[in-house]
């Protein structure tokens, strides 16, 4: 009797256990992005294996009763090239870490807390909404999307945001980054909303690090098998002046087959002489599966003799042809 009475105390103990694992989940998610490409700076030629901002993440939740969740979020970018640990470029990280993103999370019906290290909303809203290609990665980025929370040194770091449920299709993030001086440090801050009404997508950014602001307009709509968008921005930026920047993003999708372009265009910034740049894109990309890909594409960057986007050095245009797969998993 007494065997039964602790068997069944364990199976008891056992299926308790279970039904708190059943309200937390772990997930292990990421992408390796890999490309030859034969790359032009300037005069100069190369043929390189790139890395497409290849990364691997943990993100997890756990029902806390009431309609309250917690959350948290890790990730770190690795060079699929190589096999090693980079950090990201506009956190200056180095080796294996999560200066991708690193937060912790509070939702219920109130919307979304979220503390820690986390990717300004206001890009996600604009340019990268139009990125369709790939992803944003690689050389056939966008060359010239400017924003004072990366560049003004505040990177994505520190960070209190809050998201609101949708309403009706609508959504709004904000937040602030913490400089964290001892004295004259500035907070960033950080707006995003995006609107989704049937074929129309609409979304919209601001973000501002002292006198440094950026502004930007985005908007995506799909007719059956064509799906055209873009974004304008901006900057108004201390020491450069202002700058306008705009995106136009077209793709045709055929069975597995999706054939892109998009052309990119900055103006001078109004305290930098012949500052001007074009950047323009074509891609094909074949779906081998719902998580794996094959590209190709070829971007160029013409850049005016004040403007060094995508090379460092004024006047150089930047080209490169590539072929490449990304796998998510």
């Amino acid at each position: 009797m007494q065997k039964a009475n602790r068997l069944l105390l364990a199976a008891v103990a056992l299926l308790g256990t279970s039904a708190v694992f059943a309200q937390s989940s772990v997930t292990l998610y990421g992408r390796v992005n890999t490309s030859v490409e034969r790359q032009k700076v300037g005069d100069d030629s190369r043929t390189v294996m790139q890395n497409n901002s290849s990364r691997f993440g943990f993100k997890g939740t756990e029902d806390l009763g009431g309609g309250l969740k917690a959350g948290f979020q890790l990730e770190s970018g690795f060079n699929s090239d190589d096999g090693a640990g980079s950090g990201w470029t506009h956190n200056a990280g180095t080796g294996l870490n999560f200066a991708r993103q690193s937060e912790v999370n509070l939702s219920g019906g109130f919307g979304m807390i979220r503390l820690g290290n986390f990717t300004p909303e206001s890009y996600y809203a604009t340019a990268d909404y139009v990125s369709m290609h790939n992803h944003d990665t690689g050389t056939s980025s966008d060359a010239f999307y400017y924003d004072p929370v990366w560049f003004g040194g505040l990177s994505t770091k520190n960070k209190i945001g809050y998201r609101t449920p949708s309403l009706g299709g609508f959504t709004l993030d904000a937040s602030v980054n913490l400089h964290e001086q001892t004295s004259g440090g500035k907070n960033g801050y950080d707006l995003a909303a995006n609107y989704n009404i049937g074929a129309l997508n609409l979304g919209a950014g601001y973000s501002q690090v002292d006198d440094n602001k950026q502004l930007g307009l985005r908007a995506l709509y799909t007719m059956g098998q064509f799906v055209v968008g873009g974004y304008y921005q901006r900057n108004d930026q201390d020491v450069l002046g202002t700058r306008n920047n705009y995106r136009v993003a077209l793709a045709y999708m055929m069975g597995a087959s999706e054939f892109h372009v998009n052309v990119g265009r900055a103006a001078k910034w109004e305290n930098l002489a012949d500052s001007s740049a074009t950047q323009w894109t074509l891609a094909y990309n074949y779906n081998l599966s719902k998580r794996t890909k094959a590209y190709a594409f070829y971007t160029k960057v013409d850049n005016k003799s004040g403007a060094d986007y995508m090379t460092g050095a004024a006047g150089a245009d930047f080209s490169s042809f590539a072929v490449g797969v990304r796998h998510n998993f």
